[in-house]
């Protein structure tokens, strides 16, 4: 059995063990039509975003994350993981993402706070690295400024990544924002109708849509952002809210709306105000 202190040992003297681990990963049964998914995510690391409210190193402590994940994905009711390599690597080989849907980051170059940040860079998973790691699709982080030229970078970028995942029968999760500059910040726009443009432009990348699965955050009219596209939508979690059970009756909300079909939640989950893991976890599954 292997421990987390046994990670750095193994990446060490035998991560040959790692391709092998994955490659024999008990994989998930394909979600139900009637399922709802939920779905747990970590990768906001790999972007340099470490912050939980006002603690801003709070996700810094990787062994502290991995002990948080593993909480989350051991609750009934929980299908999945979505994160960077890293994270998973280490998560398959703690015995974590067993039965699990799995989708990997593709895209993290965007660092949080830098002045290239809409150049979201593909630096993470590949298509080849997916099929070849055995996980079930890749989510890109779409973020569109429409006074940044170097969006049309990032645009094109995604578009041939969907392209690439549908061709090898795997899932590709767009998250889309329209974002602008806020005293030199990139901010994302969270009204009714920014989210409603997003899923309109998410939609229309590449040459098929097959595959594609829409990423959006909880805005107050769900209905139109529904009605804006025909692709399946999860629904995430954003930052920690100070109020968690209006967060999650504006969720319970949301997936009673046909064509939104689970939530992809992080932060929220992981690091709660009242640090139980757990019981966050099983309140949002509850609602499912």
């Amino acid at each position: 059995m292997v421990s987390i202190d046994d990670l750095s040992r193994i990446r060490l003297e035998e991560p040959e063990r790692i391709a092998h681990v994955l490659a024999h990963r008990p994989r998930a049964e394909p979600p139900r039509p009637d399922e709802k998914l939920m779905i747990i995510a970590a990768d906001h690391p790999a972007r340099g975003s470490l912050g939980v409210t006002n603690h801003p190193a709070a996700m810094a402590d990787r062994r502290e994350l991995l002990r948080r994940c593993i909480a989350a994905l051991n609750r009934p009711g929980v299908d999945g993981f979505l994160g960077t390599a890293d994270l998973v690597e280490d998560l398959t080989l703690l015995g974590a993402l067993d039965h699990k849907l799995v989708y990997g980051s593709m895209n993290r170059g965007g660092l949080a706070n830098s002045r290239f940040e809409i150049d979201d860079r593909f630096t993470g998973y590949t298509t080849e690295a997916i099929r070849q790691a055995g996980l079930d699709g890749g989510k890109m982080l779409l973020r569109l400024d429409l006074d940044d030229p170097a969006t049309a970078a990032t645009m094109e970028a995604s578009a041939r990544a969907v392209d690439a995942l549908a061709a090898a029968g795997l899932t590709a999760m767009v998250e889309p924002f329209i974002s602008h500059r806020e005293r030199g910040r990139l901010v994302n726009d969270l009204s009714t109708d920014a989210v409603v443009k997003s899923a309109a432009i998410g939609s229309g990348l590449a040459g098929t849509s097959a595959r594609t699965w829409l990423k959006l955050p909880l805005v107050p009219d769900m209905n139109a952002v529904a009605a804006a596209s025909t692709m399946p939508m999860l629904i995430l979690g954003g930052e920690v809210d100070h109020d968690a059970e209006a967060k999650a009756h504006g969720w319970a909300q949301a997936l009673r709306v046909p064509g939104i079909e689970g939530l992809v939640i992080g932060r929220s989950l992981l690091y709660p105000r009242d640090d139980d893991v757990e019981k966050a976890v099983d309140r949002v599954v509850g609602l499912i």
